[in-house]
């Protein structure tokens, strides 16, 4: 169980810093104000490569919330089901 949650754990990790990174140069208008949450910048002034960087802060967030998910609940959940019903039908 420790590789699943080291495996869990490096998702989180590499989901939570990439979203941290591109969220801190898209999300944060000025020091002052809002911090990684603020609003993304208007449609018509992005180029194709910030469209791309967008879209994958998504990914990124996505990435880290499913993977840690899986690798934390998903699999032992479904490895604890397997181990029961072999032992109960054996």
């Amino acid at each position: 169980m420790a590789d699943e949650f080291i495996k869990g754990f490096a998702a989180l990790m590499v989901g939570g810093l990439g979203w941290m990174t591109i969220a801190g140069w898209y999300r944060t208008p000025s020091f002052e104000g809002a911090q990684l949450i603020g609003e993304l910048p208007p449609a018509e002034t992005r180029t194709v490569f910030d469209n791309m960087a967008i879209a994958m802060m998504d990914v990124f967030f996505w990435f880290a919330v499913l993977g840690c998910l899986t690798f934390w609940v998903l699999i032992p959940l479904f490895e604890g089901a397997r181990n029961y019903f072999s032992e109960r039908s054996a």
